[in-house]
């Protein structure tokens, strides 16, 4: 370990001993370090594994935050809970989700991951993920029973967002297409009554502005996801 980072380390697992939840947990520290070793040492020494630091955060959600692959695999192995919320209403699973963590959500997934968990703007893991454009972590959710016409506090779906927020380049395209197929409804209107086609012929986005209308000349099926 850099003689900084165990300093750091040190640092603040001496002010958690001394100042209790007001301060920084040490498995907080090891992970905002980087000190894997640190890490498996606390895990082994009985460390608790959802000490929150003064945001509320988890050291789960802070090696999700840095896209710490093994020190998440190494919190989960311990049990560490992957729907703990911060003040933000981030969880590792939604912080994941959102920014495109794909080997992090796809352990928070398989360590029962709350799929109908919503973030501070109502959003399931689902939207934002659109909205961003990570491709892959769509399709990772859309293996799910994740709801993909969940309405969000803005009154968008992921569908929505996709366009509304997107680019209209390759990645939204494929995100729009991937959510289509799916089964999200593509005369979901949003709060003003705007649809997701009308949204994307203001936008020029002929491409996905093609899909929906194919998608909307196409039998209705039912609500996917749970």
């Amino acid at each position: 370990m850099k003689l900084p980072r165990r300093r750091a380390l040190l640092a603040a697992a001496a002010g958690w001993s001394m100042a209790g939840a007001t301060a920084t947990p040490p498995l907080v520290a090891a992970v905002v370090a980087g000190d894997l070793e640190a890490l498996r040492r606390l895990l082994a020494a009985g460390a608790a594994v959802d000490d929150r630091d003064t945001r509320g955060r988890t050291a789960l959600l802070v090696a999700t935050h840095a896209n710490q692959v093994e020190a998440a695999r190494l919190l989960i192995a311990r049990g560490a809970d992957v729907n703990a919320q911060d003040d933000l209403r981030d969880s590792p699973f939604l912080y994941a989700g959102a920014q495109g963590r794909l080997e992090i959500l796809r352990l928070t997934l398989a360590a029962g991951a709350d799929l109908a968990s919503t973030n501070r703007y109502g959003g399931t893991a689902l939207i934002p993920a659109a909205h961003h454009g990570h491709v892959e972590t769509v399709r990772e959710l859309l293996r799910t029973r994740i709801n993909v016409d969940h309405v969000n506090r803005l009154g968008w779906t992921a569908l929505l967002e996709a366009v509304i927020l997107g680019d209209g380049g390759p990645a939204h395209t494929e995100i729009v297409r991937l959510l289509l197929d799916a089964g999200a409804n593509p005369a979901l209107a949003d709060a003003q009554g705007v649809t997701p086609l009308a949204h994307a012929q203001q936008r020029g986005q002929q491409a996905i502005a093609g899909l929906l209308r194919q998608a909307l000349a196409r039998p209705q099926r039912g609500t996917a996801g749970g």
